[in-house]
Formats: structure tokens, C-alpha cells, sequence
């Protein structure tokens, strides 16, 4: 079983990373990722991001780090299960720079939003982590919410009725 990232565990990869790819890659960091980078925790199991492009050249460096630093990598956002969010490029905050590889943290409403859909313990709290920290505020969770549900038919498995509920009982905290 790969060992927990830690911040100086997520800095190497990210390192390694610039120093493995030619082409410029934005990756757009996920979830505990995330969360260890902006100070609300100090571990997270696996690594989540998602790469622009989803070339073959950072897939094989993927596979190298994983190997290499013994982490485990996941590609995997909320842009995988729900509705983008106009913007959400332009919304998502610089992390730090390697190389052609430039790291940014995938948008909050959408990180947030997603952790509100899937509503287990931790993700909610995540989100109050997010709200306390100014990273979302209720304003912005709720357009984004009235922004998805206008295309959340093309994702089925969303119960949307209880995903409004539990973005209303968060923001009610």
C-alpha cells in the first residue's frame, strides 16, 4: 500500500513531474490534495488531479512518480460526475509552477459542489473547511448549484433534491 502524501510528498511529485514532461500540462489538483496544500490537513491517501492535456507523455510520468516516490496517483475531478461551471479555469488558484507543468487547485464551488453530492462525513467537512477559509462563500456554492442543475440531466446518478438539501443544510451551519 503506497505511503500517505504530505505536502512535502505532494511538492516532490509535483517536481518530478516538471522535471519528467517537455510538453506544457496544467494539472488541476483534487479533493485531500487539495486540502494538505491549503492547510486543512496533513495527509491525503492518494494524489487527484486532473491533467490538461490527458497526454501519454505525463500518463507515463504518472506511472513513473507512483513508482518512484511510492504514492498513489488517481485521475479523477467532479468535472468527471457533474456539470462544469462557466469559468472554472480562470477560477482555479496557482499552486506553483515546474517546468512546462503549471499546478493549480481545481476551482473550490466545483470541489465544494462535488463534495456536497457525494455528502459523506469528511466531505462535509472539507466544506466547512472551504467556507471557513474563504477558498467558497454561500453565494458562490449556490449559483453554482443553479448553474449545474440546469444540465444535471446528463448525469443521471445525481439525486439532485439531495444534493440541494445538503448544500442548503451546510450553508445553514
Amino acid at each position: 500500500m503506497p505511503a500517505a502524501a504530505d505536502r512535502r510528498r505532494i511538492e516532490a511529485f509535483l517536481a518530478g513531474l516538471g522535471a519528467r514532461v517537455r510538453s506544457p500540462h496544467t494539472v488541476y489538483l483534487v479533493g485531500g490534495t487539495s486540502a494538505v496544500l491549503s492547510g486543512w490537513r496533513d495527509t491525503t491517501l492518494d494524489i487527484d488531479l486532473r491533467p490538461e492535456p490527458d497526454s501519454d507523455e505525463l500518463l507515463r510520468a504518472l506511472v513513473d512518480l507512483k513508482r518512484d516516490l511510492d504514492i498513489a496517483v488517481e485521475l479523477a475531478s467532479p468535472l468527471d460526475f457533474l456539470p462544469d461551471l462557466a469559468g472554472w479555469r480562470e477560477r482555479s488558484p496557482w499552486v506553483s509552477g515546474h517546468g512546462p507543468v503549471h499546478a493549480r487547485h481545481l476551482d473550490f464551488r466545483l470541489q465544494a459542489l462535488a463534495k456536497l453530492e457525494r455528502g459523506l462525513r469528511t466531505d462535509l467537512a472539507d466544506v466547512e473547511a472551504m467556507l471557513a477559509r474563504g477558498l467558497v462563500d454561500a453565494e458562490d456554492l449556490r449559483a453554482g448549484f443553479a448553474e449545474m442543475s440546469e444540465r444535471m440531466f446528463r448525469f443521471p446518478a445525481v439525486d439532485l433534491g439531495g444534493f440541494e438539501r445538503r448544500l442548503e443544510r451546510a450553508l445553514d451551519r
